[in-house]
């Protein structure tokens, strides 16, 4: 296997509900910098390019990698590459699911893709929102694998765990592990009560499942015609009619609804009779909840943490967390809390119940609360905006458009729009006129009429909107032209 590149498979869904509200369906966990200043997913994406430096192909540990698939949806299609490209990595592909099947027929799409490509490939699929800080341990357990891989086994990697964890699933080896070379697994175990956890840790053949995968993309798509079968058409299908949408590979949605979601665990490995588990010492975590964040951060001698502009006075065992700039978020003689604070909500919790923050997200959705998924902050592939202030008749915002980027060539029906610029320079066009506005110009958008905002600098671009009529929802647009080939009715 000397020649052997890795092909890395990204998965990029889900929506982190544990992580509310810094985490939201729109903008979810692995986007955001929670430990640092890069985001998990860009974090996952170097630790599985091989290098620091993220630049695919390259040797390490002995190791080569090719550009990595990234499978997503369609909502976070343009954060995936602006982030690949912030961290100096080229994607191979990335694969767009019409609609969320979770993560079997997501890693097929993967596999079969990548076996039309090269019949030897070699994948190696994680998620993309876990921490290990040690990237090049972890590529050395993967190397310890590849053996494995060759004797056409599938080959997943279990965490020596440290705890009587019940927040993750266990595996079960057929043996202890005699140094770090791949074990046979017995089975899968599901997040077990605390007792269970217990015994397990005690025994000392139990590890944590990682979620982590390694095997050839022909051995893991067999798997699936044995275990799986039901999946193997609409996967196909959905593929072969797959259709590029400007650089990204969109799958057929009719095809794609046609397959069920199912994990990759419950409808291939925990079926499988040929499964070996690498062990990996490392530190490691899901993020899966505030607590295991909190974990992951420095604190002081009584294990309070903060982060932003917060202060913590006689607390033990806390975090505190504020994410904006504008706050001071101060706690006094706190115990075991977990307080999170952003413009448009705050949580509030004790830490044992950490896990049940995902609840918080159901009873908002039920009560049609935005903040349930979405965020003030809206991320598009131009740029972003926030709405400012919102009451009858009319809505402030402030959009930032990225150099070189533009808005959609649109009009609407029940508003009309008046422009400020703020800082950089925007080309305006407004009917049959175009005109170029910097710093404290302003331009009028009457209801009805043509228009678009481009950023010809290089600068970010920065204007306040005011939109003044009956209707001020974002359906309310008609799209005549698009570089980022959006459909007709959308926002921004």
């Amino acid at each position: 296997m000397s020649d052997l590149r890795i092909v890395p498979v990204l998965l990029c869904g889900g929506s982190g509900t544990r992580l509310w509200p810094v985490s939201r369906k729109s903008f979810p966990k692995q986007f955001t910098p929670l430990l640092g200043t890069e985001s998990l997913f860009q974090a996952s994406a170097r630790r599985m390019a091989g290098v620091a430096s993220g630049n695919p192909g390259e040797q390490s540990e002995g190791l080569a990698f090719a550009p990595p698939v990234v499978v997503t949806g369609a909502d976070y299609r343009f954060v995936v590459a602006e982030q690949l490209l912030e961290a100096g990595i080229e994607p191979g592909t990335v694969l767009i699911e019409p609609s969320a099947r979770n993560t079997a027929p997501a890693v097929l799409a993967a596999a079969l893709h990548a076996l039309a490509g090269d019949p030897d490939a070699v994948l190696l699929v994680a998620p993309s929102d876990h921490v290990i800080p040690d990237a090049a341990a972890f590529r050395a357990a993967v190397a310890r694998g590849l053996p494995a891989v060759a004797e056409g086994r599938l080959v997943t990697f279990g965490i020596a765990p440290d705890r009587a964890e019940t927040g993750y699933g266990w595996l079960e080896l057929a043996a202890q592990p005699d140094g770090d070379g791949p074990v046979p697994l017995t089975r899968f175990i599901e997040k077990p009560d605390a007792p269970r956890a217990e015994e397990m840790l005690a025994a000392g053949n139990f590890l944590w499942n990682a979620g982590i995968f390694l095997f050839a993309a022909k051995d893991i798509v067999a798997a699936f015609e044995r275990h799986a079968p039901g999946l193997i058409k609409p996967v196909t299908a959905a593929l072969a009619q797959a259709r590029t949408d400007l650089g990204f590979l969109r799958l057929d949605a009719e095809a794609w609804s046609g397959a069920t979601a199912e994990s990759l665990d419950y409808a291939v490995m925990e079926k499988a009779d040929s499964l070996s588990v690498v062990p990996f010492r490392g530190a490691w975590s899901d993020l899966g909840s505030w607590d295991a964040v909190a974990q992951e951060m420095p604190g002081d001698g009584r294990g309070a943490v903060t982060s932003g502009p917060a202060l913590a006075i006689d607390c033990d065992r806390t975090l505190l967390r504020a994410e904006s700039e504008d706050q001071e978020l101060v706690g006094i003689g706190l115990r075991d809390l977990i307080v999170v604070a952003m413009p448009d909500a705050v949580l509030v919790a004790d830490r044992s119940r950490a896990q049940d923050v995902k609840l918080v997200v159901e009873r908002l959705k039920a009560k049609k609360a935005k903040q349930a998924e979405s965020f003030a902050r809206d991320h598009r592939p131009w740029g972003h905006y926030e709405t400012i202030a919102l009451s009858n008749r009319f809505q402030v915002k402030r959009i930032v458009v990225k150099p070189g980027a533009a808005l959609s060539l649109q009009s609407h029906l029940h508003r009309s729009e008046h422009w400020i610029v703020v800082s950089g320079t925007a080309r305006v066009t407004v009917g049959d006129e175009v005109t170029l506005l910097t710093e404290n110009q302003s331009v009028y958008v009457p209801l009805g009429a043509v228009h678009r905002m481009e950023n010809p600098g290089r600068v970010p671009m920065v204007l306040i909107e005011v939109q003044t009529g009956a209707y001020l929802g974002e359906d309310d647009i008609v799209r005549y032209e698009d570089v980022y080939a959006r459909g007709q009715v959308s926002d921004g």
